[in-house]
């Protein structure tokens, strides 16, 4: 059965109660990372977590340098903000990188054939202020000889993001520019340069901003999120252990959160029975390794057909899922499809509505 008073401290842990965060980078950078296969789904999740609630404020902080998209961990786009994309893609990214190697030959490339692309993107991505389009790199790599078909173009980049080489930068009205990394994020970002190379200490930082931002959460929760490996969580806990709140419940699982959480749930008990439109692939559903916390097994079967990995957008009611919702129609006349779990009280229907009307998307 999903647990409502979970959902509701992840609720407010997440921002998406009180929208705590002044901008956008303060808000990815509280999460360290963001789901974000779903551009368009991914701003309005930064900005439904931000005081102003705007998408048009995402869009700037990604023009300006100060958000991107990596593949720092699990072989997943991330937004994040541009001082940690390299250091957490180093720390957690080794097994990805791995197994694209591994896929490679099924593709028919080769290392030669990646590095070609590699050093073609290094070469011409600095000539140009924001970067190319992705259509123009790859049609730069197909004048090289790197075939960009059948998924072997994003296969490519894909790995050249998660070593670090290049990242998803500024928006060009209908995707990001991919830019070089030594061009648009700088040095002094790897894991040398913020840590030392002390990988606990790293593992530490992005325990302590993980348990902050999806709390109460879980170990084995952060193991799922970034593949580390539990030894290394272990030993990074220790160092900030005395940061946080911890309990366990009736099935032995121990969590931990934000000091004070508990009691900021009580005080906003009337905001969290407010409903609330969420993206398909917002935090508070894919943040968690076990998303049944908030939806039962035949409604996530509802959320994810067939467990295909996509989402669809998601009606949160004091910290469960009550339905899902889509966005109809034309533009300038666009309409709300919601489809409940069961009949919403009408004071529901109506805030419902209202928040269609303020939903922050990025574009008509």
């Amino acid at each position: 059965m999903p647990d409502a008073a979970l959902g509701r401290a992840r609720l407010l842990a997440q921002g998406l109660v009180t929208r705590p965060h002044a901008s956008p980078q303060q808000a990815v950078s509280a999460f360290v990372a963001m789901q974000g296969q779903d551009l368009p789904g991914v701003i309005s999740s930064v900005a439904l977590r931000t005081a102003s609630g705007s998408s048009d404020d995402v869009l700037d902080a990604l023009n300006a340098g100060d958000l991107v998209r990596g593949y720092p961990m699990r072989g997943t786009v991330f937004l994040m903000a541009r001082e940690d994309v390299l250091w957490v893609s180093e720390l957690c990214n080794a097994g990805a990188l791995q197994a694209a190697v591994n896929r490679r030959s099924d593709l028919g490339l080769d290392e030669d054939l990646v590095e070609r692309a590699r050093q073609e993107a290094l070469t011409v991505l600095p000539e140009h202020e924001t970067g190319l389009s992705r259509s123009d790199l790859f049609a730069r790599w197909e004048a090289l000889g790197v075939p960009t078909d059948k998924g072997r173009g994003y296969h490519v980049l894909a790995h050249l993001i998660g070593r670090g080489d290049l990242v998803h930068g500024p928006w060009n009205g209908t995707d990001q520019n991919i830019v070089s990394s030594a061009q648009w994020i700088g040095p002094g970002h790897d894991l040398e340069a913020r840590f030392n190379g002390d990988r606990v200490a790293a593992t530490a930082d992005l325990l302590g901003r993980y348990l902050a931002s999806h709390g109460p959460a879980s170990h084995q929760d952060f193991a799922w999120w970034t593949k580390l490996p539990l030894r290394d969580i272990r030993a990074a806990w220790p160092l900030i252990s005395a940061d946080f709140e911890s309990g366990t419940d009736e099935e032995g699982v121990e969590r931990h959160w934000r000091p004070g959480l508990l009691s900021e749930v009580q005080a906003e008990r009337a905001a969290l029975r407010k409903p609330l439109l969420l993206p398909g692939f917002d935090e508070f559903i894919l943040g968690y390794k076990d998303r049944l916390f908030a939806l039962t097994p035949e409604q996530h079967q509802l959320l994810v057909p067939g467990n295909n990995g996509v989402f669809g957008r998601s009606l949160v009611i004091d910290g469960t899922v009550r339905g899902l919702w889509k966005r109809g129609g034309r533009p300038g006349r666009r309409t709300l499809e919601l489809a409940e779990f069961a009949p919403l009280a009408k004071a529901h229907a109506a805030t419902v509505r209202r928040r269609f009307s303020e939903f922050p998307f990025h574009a008509d």
